[in-house]
């Protein structure tokens, strides 16, 4: 294989989607408690109404709504009291004409009644109560099936599980439910000059290891089940080792740094040697981030990953590719993009996408992007930026004032 032939990031993703097909994503049942943030393999359709019974919204009593009709504080209605609605319990009688019952909030709303009157506007005798509020029907009711009907999907698959989710699931009854499992993933820096951020002082030369925390902290966030992360020095053999066994444990391997042309660097004829079929891919045609690493091994089920050693080229490679793939086979909702206006001109680079940090900043006018510019080397331009959008690889450039696509970080 030619070093650096480079595929686009869809390409990349189809070699990724071809090469794991039947072996990631997985399945798994997680219970409802342990749910949150996963994405469902399978709609959700709910096995009965909800609620499964017609019911009050306030305390009040139920009533025939005609029988209100004209009602008011200076010439109130007198209904007989034919019986109180427990909690939890069926409604005890039902409703005829010039009657009505006691109904608790979330009650049962007895046959015959259409709507309910606040207890508020009621004065209760022995057993009649003055009405001063005409009511129409359905006032103060939720009615059987008018949450979510029986055989309604509540949920699509795709969808990732939010508080509100894991309360729906709850009221159709699920206990358990089918979602994607999240890869186990493990992620290394290498360098012999990368050492771990505790370290108190650098020597010179000497960087703090950014990337695999980094990167770790995004797989976390996708629902990946991080197993290790480290830094692995510049020799071949402790790379090959390292790697062997993070394949045996892990379905995902990422390794930053090493994979552009200089001396040291390894990793793409490491990840070839102990996979099979090896590399898929070696370049992307995006900026930041040509000289990406992407291989496979048949018989352990691993996808590898090498990205650039610049956090900024690192962590916009690992959402464009990896992240992506995952939410395609997931088959998660596409990130929804917002429209902004450029405040400047914006160039591009021909032959390859560009992805552009930009902030954002709300005006009388609508939204405007300022492109954070940076070198791939200096990790704040992300930490200022809000999102990014993507510049066609045959754009030259964009001018200020155009519409572009920003996708929140």
């Amino acid at each position: 294989m030619e070093l650096l032939q480079v595929d686009t990031v869809a390409d990349a993703i189809t070699k990724i989607k071809d090469a794991s097909r039947g072996v990631l994503p997985r399945v798994t049942v997680k219970p409802l408690a342990q749910a949150l943030g996963a994405t469902l393999a399978e709609a959700a359709a709910a096995p009965e109404d909800v609620p499964g019974f017609d019911r009050s919204t306030v305390d009040g009593y139920a009533v025939l709504a005609d029988d209100t009709a004209g009602a008011g504080e200076s010439l109130p209605c007198f209904l007989k009291i034919v019986g109180e609605v427990e909690m939890g319990k069926p409604a005890p009688c039902s409703i005829r004409h010039g009657e009505c019952a006691y109904v608790p909030t979330g009650g049962m709303l007895p046959p015959g009644a259409d709507a309910v009157v606040m207890v508020e506007y009621c004065d209760r005798f022995a057993d009649s109560v003055a009405v001063a509020d005409a009511v129409s029907p359905g006032r103060n009711v939720i009615w059987r099936g008018e949450d979510i009907k029986a055989g309604q999907n509540v949920l699509e698959a795709g969808c990732k599980l939010r508080p509100s989710d894991i309360g729906v699931l709850a009221a159709i009854g699920k206990e358990q439910v089918k979602v994607w499992e999240g890869p186990k993933i493990a992620v290394f820096s290498t360098g012999d000059e990368i050492v771990p951020p505790g370290r108190e002082k650098l020597e010179t030369g000497q960087v703090r290891d950014i990337n695999s925390n980094a990167v770790a902290a995004m797989a976390t966030q996708a629902g990946f089940r991080v197993t290790a992360t480290g830094i692995i020095p510049d020799v071949e053999e402790r790379l090959r080792e390292a790697l062997k066994q993070a394949m045996a444990e892990n379905d995902v391997v990422v390794v930053s740094g090493g994979s552009s042309q200089g001396v040291k660097d390894m990793t793409e004829r490491v990840i070839d040697s102990i996979s099979s079929p090896g590399i898929l891919s070696h370049g992307l045609a995006v900026k930041p981030g040509k000289p990406t690493i992407i291989g496979w091994d048949d018989e352990s089920g691993t996808l590898f990953i090498g990205l650039p050693g610049h956090p900024v080229s690192a962590m916009i490679v690992f959402d464009s590719v990896l992240l992506d793939w995952w939410r395609q086979a997931t088959g998660q909702t596409v990130r929804r993009p917002m429209v902004a206006k450029l405040d400047r001109n914006v160039m591009g680079s021909p032959g390859r996408e560009t992805y552009q940090p930009v902030r954002l900043q709300l005006t009388s006018e609508g939204w405007l992007a300022e492109p954070v510019f940076y070198r791939s080397g200096l990790i704040s331009a992300l930490a200022a930026a809000d999102g990014f959008f993507v510049l066609e690889r045959n754009r030259e450039g964009l001018s200020a004032g155009e519409q572009v696509l920003v996708y929140l970080y």
